[in-house]
């Protein structure tokens, strides 16, 4: 997998639901865009650091000077597992991986990434690697994704998995990072930019994706991300 110079690629990792990416710095020394909530976690190699995002309930803005990124971005709900931190605890976060990895295995994976011409896939291994010893994600939570995706109601869904709200509500903190209810506004999100991307009007975009009208779609992505939907689609997002 190869950028253009300020390009960002990706391709499907070999651990389900994952995505392997590398970004190179934006032509002209601009800084990096927007990174939109999109219920995921991040385990990131950039410029010597090992860091873990954690999932974003609102838009995060890089800050620093450009630089080359690699990163393996985990399905939702299972990150956790194979990272062995509560999502929660990393809510709204860039944690440097040291300070949740013992120091040895961190030094080894550094020095691995340092080694490698394509760092993206030691982190692809890697991942692999701790999600067999972990056992893999709890498979529910991979059902509650899925419902909520396609639109389905939090208390609906809930019922179907045959766990109550507060249990629910319990383990989505851990794996997501917050409530299904606002799990369910990101992935709703996701799918009206998605749509919108696409050429969508936005009038069809927010019933296309579950919203009561194009007011409401207009609110909820101001609220999570800061801009309207025309404004990140012109910057890119």
């Amino acid at each position: 997998m190869a950028t253009a110079p300020g390009g960002y690629a990706e391709r499907a990792a070999r651990l389900p639901g994952a995505v392997v990416w590398a970004k190179a710095p934006p032509a002209g020394g601009a800084g990096a865009g927007l990174v939109l909530p999109d219920g995921c976690m991040d385990l990131l190699w950039s410029e010597g650091r090992l860091l873990v995002a954690g999932p974003d309930t609102r838009a995060y803005a890089p800050g620093g000077p450009p630089a080359h990124w690699a990163g393996l971005r985990f399905f939702p709900g299972t990150a956790p597992a194979c990272l062995g931190v509560p999502a929660h605890e990393v809510r709204d976060r860039r944690v440097d991986l040291a300070d949740l990895w013992p120091a040895p295995a961190v030094r080894r994976l550094r020095a691995r990434l340092e080694a490698a011409r394509d760092p993206a896939a030691v982190l692809e291994e890697v991942a692999l690697e701790r999600a067999e010893r972990a056992g893999g994600p709890d498979p529910l939570l991979r059902h509650l994704v899925a419902a909520l995706d396609a639109g389905r109601p939090v208390a609906a869904t809930a019922d179907e998995l045959g766990l109550g709200a507060r249990r629910l509500h319990r383990r989505s903190l851990a794996a997501f990072g917050y409530g299904p209810k606002t799990l369910a506004r990101v992935l709703r999100m996701q799918r009206a930019l998605a749509l919108a991307r696409g050429g969508v009007p936005f009038a069809q975009t927010a019933v296309r994706a579950g919203y009561a009208d194009q007011a409401h779609l207009s609110r909820d992505v101001r609220a999570l991300c800061g801009r309207t939907p025309g404004e990140l689609l012109r910057l890119g997002g």
